[in-house]
């Protein structure tokens, strides 16, 4: 299965393409992310990313973890997102009844006015 890294720095609408992309092809992809600034920016990926599937008839479920992973020969913990695809019986995407749709990147002005998480 495909791990994507996502930095603090990395850009929630090119991470969110490239969840998308391998969404539609294998059906499942791991988000993993150190730190908040980071997981911050995976957090938004995968909401856009439900965005840009939505289009396809794809909705996606979230299964969050955390992991020990060894990075310069230090054990350091991440955040790993699995994400899979959601059957909704139908193949039409619909929110669940206490869930608010997902929004649409267009419309912020730009990714840097789209609500932060805290």
């Amino acid at each position: 299965m495909d791990i994507i890294k996502v930095a603090a720095t990395s850009r929630s609408t090119s991470v969110a393409g490239a969840i998308a992309g391998v969404m539609r092809e294998q059906k499942q992809v791991d988000v993993q992310a150190i730190g908040a600034g980071a997981v911050n920016q995976a957090i938004k990926a995968v909401i856009i990313a439900r965005g840009y599937l939505e289009l396809d008839g794809i909705d996606i479920i979230c299964l969050p973890s955390f992991v020990e992973i060894m990075i310069d020969g230090q054990e350091r913990t991440a955040v790993r997102l699995g994400i899979e695809e959601r059957s909704t019986g139908a193949g039409k995407v619909e929110p669940a009844p206490d869930e608010a749709p997902a929004p649409k990147l267009s419309a912020w002005q730009s990714e840097s006015d789209a609500p932060a998480l805290e």
